[in-house]
């Protein structure tokens, strides 16, 4: 994505490079950016990517790719993948040999994730499970 104009931002990225300007006409030079703007920077980061998001608002690449990575470490802390699934409840409607079901997942976070299986062979219904609940990054 060129990032060279304002006009070619998408419209969140402008907004948060709007706050971000008007926060720098108002604050001294090296004052410290407040935790709101650094959270907006990282909601556009996960959407736009660290790169355009660090040359559009501009703040350092580096500075930003750091609070993106705290962020998603406490969002794995928040999620507690240990502690697993509070409920789940797998009821066959099919004869052995043939798999026909449904799957509803719900993470802590409120995702919601409804899977329904017609299939001769049954899925890996834990791969699944944990491919929800715990994201690659």
């Amino acid at each position: 994505m060129n990032v060279s104009k304002a006009h070619d931002l998408p419209a969140p990225l402008e907004g948060v490079r709007r706050r971000f300007a008007e926060w720098r006409r108002t604050h001294r030079a090296r004052s410290r950016i407040p935790n709101s703007l650094w959270a907006a920077a990282v909601r556009m980061a996960e959407s736009y990517g660290l790169h355009c998001t660090a040359r559009a608002i501009p703040v350092e690449y580096y500075s930003l790719k750091k609070r993106v990575e705290q962020q998603s470490a406490t969002m794995r802390e928040r999620h507690d993948p240990g502690r697993g699934p509070t409920f789940v409840e797998l009821s066959p409607t099919a004869p052995i040999g043939a798999c026909d079901c449904a799957l509803e997942l719900e993470d802590t976070f409120g995702s919601k994730m409804r899977v329904q299986l017609k299939t001769a062979a049954p899925p890996d219904l834990v791969a699944l499970c944990r491919s929800f609940w715990n994201p690659s990054p």
